[in-house]
């Protein structure tokens, strides 16, 4: 059986943060390096889908993704890009991946559990929950989602992950969040001096 492709996507443009959120360090580490650390264990095959394809600076190995359509047409954009490269990489994989770049704290269990509700519930796709919220970036997706991800794109100006995953009435599966929340958003400063708190006493 073929192994679940994966999809960082890291083409934000962290205004908050103040920079480039795949390269802020945490723990002497930039994110993005966090980030695959958690996902690649998990997966198959892995990339990174950045607005431009670019990730100056650092060479984590694996293949960057540009958005295919012309503009900043936010996470959805890097989604389609994830899925194209998802349909040409394993054209036996169904379903795929995706995370935020921000994920350092990523559950090993991710994929697998995402896959086993999703298969359960006969469902295609399924999305992750924490703190009583769902978390539309973290989901796995049907691969042949690209088509009408497209035409939503280019014919309807949808921006809005989870107005789109919801099209596929993806099944919730929801992590605890004690002792911390591991679907931690670190838009701002201040959460990733959060983050920096978690790692010092849960990362080895």
């Amino acid at each position: 059986m073929t192994r679940i492709p994966g999809i960082v996507l890291a083409g934000g443009a962290s205004r908050r943060m103040g920079r480039d959120k795949a390269l802020v360090p945490l723990g002497g580490r930039p994110l993005v390096a966090w980030t695959v650390e958690r996902l690649a264990p998990q997966c198959g095959a892995l990339a990174i889908s950045r607005h431009d394809g670019r990730l100056d600076g650092i060479d984590l190995g694996l293949p960057l993704l540009g958005d295919g359509e012309p503009g900043r047409a936010g996470p959805l954009a890097g989604v389609l890009a994830g899925l194209d490269w998802a349909a040409a990489v394993d054209p036996d994989a169904t379903h795929a991946v995706t995370v935020a770049v921000d994920s350092p704290f990523l559950p090993s269990d991710f994929v697998a559990r995402l896959a086993a509700a999703r298969k359960a519930a006969a469902g295609e796709a399924a999305v992750a929950s924490s703190c009583g919220r769902r978390h539309p970036v973290a989901a796995l997706w049907p691969v042949a989602a690209r088509h009408a991800l497209r035409a939503a794109l280019l014919g309807e100006g949808l921006r809005r992950v989870g107005l789109f995953l919801d099209r596929f009435r993806p099944v919730a599966v929801d992590w605890p969040s004690a002792p911390f929340d591991p679907f931690l958003n670190l838009n701002a400063p201040a959460d990733l001096a959060a983050a920096e708190a978690v790692r010092a006493t849960t990362v080895p």
